[in-house]
């Protein structure tokens, strides 16, 4: 009989955490798996990959082990022109994107037409694919979903990363992992919530929109500008390497912190970055003893910089 009243009342805290989690996290995605993917949806799910946070293939959340973003404006295959193709590229063994796993989650008539036209179901983790979304019919309407080009066109991760520039090609998937590493959401949502939000920041997003995401990086608390159409906004990469580098430098009252440690310890020309020069030169441009400002380095191809500003530039 002894701490009776103690055993039932950890067992009723059990029972209402249990139940709050439940509410919270479980019964939502029930909702969300009846509702069929939007064309955003089905491309933040591949753009992301698996998770687009901690997991266990990036548990240092360095933006491992993610796809590639491409923009295809030839065959990779016979080279001939094609429409500019945005591609998704999933090198061996990294891991598919819940839409891909899961089909069912994308909802009726895009699981159908991803299966039946798009192939994805002959996609294979450990050889890598390519996968693009492309637009048919279901019930007379037209829709979106997608297509396992490795198996339909015949494009290999290799031939398509081959086929373009490193300026056509966007490190998202990682940029999302900085992103949610770097604390961006402590300040900044990609939620516009108010009729005053759609005026200034644009429209709010759908339910079909977060089909493959995890989290979605919503953000809590708003002490900075909404996000999630930015890069529609404002499409200026040397803006944003300008602004992550020193926001001071295109807002001078900005109370962002500086991000200028992403960059590494070498620029996109292999050149070491001399921070300590940089800060000296900053100090005496905004004292007023220089004129300009000191220029800011571009960051190499696989730094988190690079990685973070590919991030932001794909919100739209």
């Amino acid at each position: 009989m002894a701490f009776r009243e103690y055993k039932v009342g950890a067992r009723l805290f059990g029972i209402a955490l249990g139940g709050s989690m439940m509410i919270t996290l479980y019964m939502p995605s029930l909702d969300i798996v009846q509702v069929s993917s939007t064309e955003m949806g089905l491309r933040k799910g591949l753009m992301y990959g698996r998770v687009g946070g901690f997991s266990v293939e990036d548990p240092f959340l360095h933006g491992d082990n993610k796809p590639l973003t491409v923009v295809l404006r030839n065959d990779p295959k016979t080279g001939a022109p094609i429409d500019e193709t945005y591609a998704y590229v999933y090198d061996a063994g990294v891991p598919f994107t819940s839409s891909i796993r899961h089909p069912r989650i994308m909802g009726k008539g895009v699981e159908d037409l991803s299966l039946d036209k798009g192939k994805i179901g002959q996609a294979n983790q450990a050889q890598g694919a390519v996968f693009v979304v492309t637009e048919g019919r279901w019930n007379g309407e037209p829709i979106h979903y997608i297509e396992n080009a490795t198996a339909t066109h015949g494009w290999t991760p290799d031939m398509v990363l081959k086929a373009v520039s490193d300026k056509d090609t966007q490190h998202v998937g990682s940029g999302k992992i900085m992103f949610v590493r770097e604390g961006c959401w402590w300040c900044h949502t990609l939620l516009p919530e108010q009729t005053q939000d759609w005026q200034s920041f644009g429209a709010p997003p759908r339910l079909g929109d977060f089909n493959s995401e995890s989290p979605t990086a919503f953000g809590s608390d708003r002490k900075a500008p909404d996000l999630l159409h930015v890069g529609s906004r404002n499409s200026s990469r040397e803006w944003m390497m300008m602004h992550f580098f020193n926001p001071r430098l295109v807002q001078p009252h900005s109370i962002m912190p500086r991000y200028d440690y992403l960059w590494g310890e070498k620029d996109a020309s292999g050149n070491v970055i001399n921070y300590n020069q940089w800060r000296a030169d900053y100090s005496d441009f905004a004292s007023g003893k220089r004129i300009y400002p000191p220029e800011v380095p571009e960051p190499a191809s696989k730094s988190d910089a690079r990685y973070l500003i590919d991030f932001v530039l794909s919100l739209k």
